[in-house]
């Protein structure tokens, strides 16, 4: 595979690397693997091909997304809102589980669970979903794996993150096409067909998150009650490229969404309790880690940076970065505050006596990333259940993912 060295017009200061790095592979499906050489600001990007390719296009792909999307980016720190009293020690465990066969690799981004970190992913969620349902009287739900195309395009999704989009696609209903597939399919013995020639359909896609099911569940409806709030676990879905590792960060994976509906300061402050029975529940379980001020990883467009500031100053978005080993740590939850973005977009309003009758109701909405925070709980307390603390360690025993 060919290694092309890409020098960038102007550099990129060190601060801003990581925006950089997050960005490398969706510039082209060719590229495999990258490297930042030498340390502080960067003057050039090595990328691996697969395949030779023109080294002008690739300069001029990286060049301009530099320009638009890296370089107008805010510089600096984010603000830490909350940090937990416990050490933030932990160790990778990624070879550990998949030579345990905790974790079997399936496909890009994919991995089969076993029993064991199917155990503790259930007792987190079941830990969650008491909490919710305690503290707000949450609904819960059980939405379609599917979701529809126009959802998300309500919902902002294909000028926001184009690149995490997963489309669902079906054969032509034809009697005809159905034939030629066939013909087609046998012809391959040991290949596919050209599928897409046989298909024409885009209507259904792979929900990214559980919140949007919501929003269209409540579509051009006025709430009954001056605040509602709804929950729900789901499989969801993002096209991470090559980024993609281990439980850090999947294709495939499991989200425990809570959805607030209402006026301005209800939802403002059971978004700050959710944050802060999120954060108890990480401190019980003996995680360090923090919660910072976050962004969203706007994509595709020169307004991607300004958006990204927005979220930052305003506030909008809040992650819970777990440690995971290394001096590394990852998003295992965010808390964000739409305003009345979601509430204009699928006419949803307050109701009925609650001030302005016609007022749109104002959301927000927290999500815990049920892999990612039983991967740093495994990095900090081992893949070997006798060492987990007592209560998590009888759950587990005890789950029927276990004992069978």
């Amino acid at each position: 595979m060919p290694d092309y060295r890409i020098p960038l017009t102007e550099p990129v200061a060190a601060e801003q690397v990581g925006e950089l790095a997050q960005r490398i592979y969706f510039l082209s499906e060719s590229i495999v693997d990258f490297a930042l050489p030498g340390v502080g600001d960067v003057t050039e990007v090595v990328v691996t091909t697969e395949g030779d390719v023109d080294p002008a296009v690739l300069a001029d792909k990286l060049n301009r997304m530099v320009d638009e999307e890296v370089r107008p980016q805010l510089s600096g720190p984010p603000r830490v809102v909350w940090r937990s009293p416990n050490s933030d020690e932990a160790r990778n465990v990624a070879d550990e589980l998949l030579a345990s066969g905790e974790l079997v690799p399936m496909g890009p981004g994919q991995f089969a669970l076993g029993p064991v970190v199917t155990a503790l992913l259930d007792y987190v969620d079941r830990r969650l979903l008491r909490a919710v349902t305690e503290e707000f009287g949450a609904r819960a739900y059980r939405y379609p794996t599917l979701i529809e195309t126009e959802t998300l395009r309500r919902c902002g999704y294909f000028t926001s993150f184009p690149h995490f989009l997963m489309l669902v696609t079906r054969l032509h209903a034809d009697s005809d096409n159905y034939r030629e597939f066939v013909t087609a399919a046998r012809a391959e013995s040991e290949g596919l067909p050209p599928l897409l020639d046989y298909c024409d359909d885009t209507s259904l896609c792979l929900p990214p998150t559980m919140c949007y099911h919501t929003y269209r569940q409540f579509q051009g409806q006025r709430l009954s009650e001056p605040g509602l709030v709804v929950t729900a676990r789901g499989k969801s879905f993002r096209h991470e490229s090559r980024y993609w590792r281990s439980l850090e960060r999947l294709w495939d994976f499991t989200i425990r969404e809570v959805v607030f509906l209402g006026d301005r300061d209800r939802v403002l402050a059971q978004r700050q309790r959710m944050l802060e029975l999120t954060t108890e529940l990480a401190v019980e379980l003996g995680l360090g880690g923090h919660c910072e001020v976050g962004n969203d990883p706007f994509f595709g467009s020169v307004e991607s940076p300004q958006r990204a500031w927005s979220q930052r100053l305003l506030e909008l978005k809040y992650e819970l970065r777990l440690p995971i080993g290394e001096g590394r740590t990852l998003a295992a939850a965010s808390f964000n505050f739409h305003e009345d973005f979601f509430g204009s977009s699928f006419d949803i309003r307050r109701p009925a006596g609650d001030g302005d009758e016609d007022a749109t109701v104002i959301t927000a909405c927290a999500g815990v990333g049920l892999e990612r925070f039983a991967y740093a709980f495994l990095c900090r307390h081992g893949v070997d259940p006798a060492a987990w603390p007592e209560p998590v360690r009888l759950a587990v025993a005890g789950s029927p993912a276990v004992t069978g």
